[in-house]
């Protein structure tokens, strides 16, 4: 889940903002003013740069960069490592994520991977009981040091910084260290998600220290200080990404990862992880190019594995390139085909797809249009099938299947996403968690950070076959799906959200709406979504459900509410996005309602009437 909130001021870089506590509901979403351009809020036009992400401070801190001279990519890790504060249960220096960049002036699109690593201890039985020899149960891995793997967020910050930004990585984390001394003010999403994870936070002294001072809840409208991670930023800026991934900082990870300090009282089992410092020293992310599909005359670019989401959300476009889609009277066959597309990237997707360092992934044709179009034929175009439906033959022989046996898939929603353009024509999309709401739970003590629990985005029943098995040094499978949108060598989208392995259906959700089905991008972004993962039955919001059931029942498509095993919340996603249309304009959308809404902002706004 994500916060949403308010901050007064950022010290030197000052953003007026009221506290939520003292607003209408309106306000507080940046409502709009009858006689000037909306100041913040879920929806922006103008020129010049944009900044969309689910927190309005964030989106500030992002904005301000790109008014001072900083480009995308300065405004991309300025607003990531401000969502560190003020989203520490989906973000920070203890997680890791994906970062997608489009040169403005070369038009090249470059990828970071910057995915969390198994540390070299780890071992097949890593995720199972030594006294029973069973798998342990998922509860019993999360709040854990066997959970947490080697964070790749800063050396992320930093790459983006080196190759592509115009400012120094200390200048960048200078606001995010300000809003972490100055604090922000606590809201109804923030105090709610430290009761959910009361149990656990409590079960760590450092953890509880930090967000349960007392032994109470944050109150609403109070200020929420983090001085130990404004610290830890500092270090940072001062010394570069070494300061994180060496020296006493790394040895604290690694020991707290060894033997987490936990209470004395709690009944959380909290097996250690075999973290090292020589994991940490070790650590380096990946540059790698980014999948390519062609679509209805788009070039939508995403992120390659250890992310599955770009082959999947490009496997899925491509089968729904054979077809006719729009709304009115085709929107019953239209979301039909969505669904069935959707399906068969996920069948794939659990077949084949894993970190290509250690296993051979086929990602070119994953991405045919040849694959796509013998996925295609076995899709009946008016009545559902049977689910789950087994992986395609790589050699694309006619209908020809692959039978693999679909693992359990455990990769939580609590995920975030920005997206930022700026003047120059650069474009980033980034997508970065800690996994779990609160990660593992487990704080460094005195550094003011969680650490994820992104090991369990492994099979926790290890399986030779499975290419998302766990080894040493691996990155876990993730659908994190940043996605970059072309069109005649200019930006025209840039999408992406947290939510599991729902981002993959999300995203392809919105860019459907956007290209198939007439609708506006915050028309997109708002309407309610629906996500098939290749099983019996399809998980959508009430919303989706109350409008569409009729529209697909003569298909035999069957919906159910949504919500997980994680959550009782019936939201899909939670995205931010921008669009850029043939003049220039810029239409930045986030999310007007789902987890709270979010923020988004352009340097020189338009009123649209």
């Amino acid at each position: 889940m994500l916060v949403r909130r308010s901050v007064a001021a950022l010290s030197a870089l000052t953003l007026a903002a009221g506290a939520v506590a003292l607003q209408s509901p309106a306000q507080a979403r940046g409502g709009h003013h009858p006689d000037r351009p909306t100041a913040a809020g879920p929806t922006a036009h103008g020129y010049g740069g944009a900044v969309s992400s689910v927190d309005r401070d964030a989106s500030q801190v992002g904005l301000s960069v790109l008014k001072s001279g900083g480009n995308a990519a300065d405004a991309a890790v300025a607003t990531a490592a401000a969502l560190g504060v003020t989203e520490p249960y989906s973000a920070g220096v203890g997680g890791g994520g994906y970062f997608v960049f489009r040169d403005g002036r070369t038009g090249k699109v470059s990828t970071i991977d910057g995915r969390e690593t198994a540390p070299a201890g780890v071992t097949p039985t890593t995720f199972y009981d030594p006294a029973t020899n069973q798998p342990r149960p998922f509860a019993d891995l999360v709040s854990s040091g066997v959970s947490v793997g080697v964070p790749g967020t800063v050396a992320t910050w930093d790459k983006a910084t080196r190759l592509f930004g115009k400012r120094s990585l200390k200048r960048n984390l200078a606001p995010a260290t300000s809003l972490a001394a100055r604090g922000f003010t606590v809201d109804q999403t923030f105090q709610n998600q430290t009761k959910d994870n009361a149990t656990r936070f409590a079960a760590f002294p450092e953890t509880a220290r930090l967000f349960l001072p007392g032994g109470q809840l944050p109150v609403v409208g109070s200020r929420f200080r983090n001085p130990d991670l404004a610290r830890t930023y500092s270090l940072i800026a001062r010394r570069g990404p070494q300061a994180f991934y060496r020296g006493a900082l790394a040895e604290d990870i690694a020991r707290t990862v060894q033997a987490p300090p936990k209470s004395p009282d709690t009944t959380l089992p909290v097996p250690p992880g075999s973290m090292t410092t020589r994991d940490l020293a070790g650590y380096s992310v990946r540059l790698q190019k980014p999948t390519k599909v062609n679509y209805r005359g788009y070039d939508v670019y995403g992120m390659a594995p250890s992310s599955s989401g770009g082959i999947a959300v490009g496997e899925a476009l491509n089968i729904l390139e054979n077809h006719r889609l729009g709304g009115g009277s085709r929107i019953g066959q239209s979301l039909h085909l969505y669904l069935e597309a959707s399906a068969r990237a996920f069948a794939d997707r659990a077949a084949y797809l894993g970190d290509p360092a250690f296993v051979d992934v086929p990602t070119r044709t994953l991405l045919s249009q040849r694959f796509a179009d013998s996925r295609d034929c076995t899709i009946d175009p008016n009545q559902a099938s049977t689910r789950p439906v087994p992986a395609g033959a790589l050699d694309g022989s006619g209908c020809a299947t692959a039978s693999f046996e679909e693992m359990r898939d455990t990769e939580n929603v609590s995920t975030t996403h920005l997206s930022v353009v700026d003047r120059w024509g650069n474009a980033v999309a980034y997508t970065l968690t800690i996994e779990q709401t609160g990660g593992s739970g487990i704080t460094v003590p005195g550094r003011g950070f969680l650490l994820n629990n992104e090991l369990t985005d492994f099979s926790t029943t290890y399986v030779a076959i499975d290419p998302n098995r766990i080894e040493p040094g691996k990155r876990p499978r993730s659908s994190m799906s940043p996605t970059i949108v072309t069109k005649n060598g200019q930006v025209r989208f840039v999408v992406g959200s947290p939510g599991g392995a729902t981002i993959i259906t999300t995203v392809l959700q919105i860019l459907m709406n956007r290209i198939d089905l007439g609708m506006t991008l915050p028309e997109a972004v708002a309407a309610p979504r629906a996500s098939q993962r290749n099983a019996a039955t399809t998980p959508a919001e009430p919303a989706f459900i109350e409008q569409y059931e009729d529209d697909l029942a003569p298909f035999g498509q069957r919906l159910v509410p949504s919500g997980d095993t994680f959550t009782s919340a019936a939201e899909i996603g939670a995205a931010a996005t921008i669009e850029v249309d043939r003049r220039g304009l810029i239409t930045a959308a986030a999310e007007p309602q789902r987890r709270g809404g979010g923020t988004a902002l352009v340097v020189k706004p338009v009123r649209r009437r």
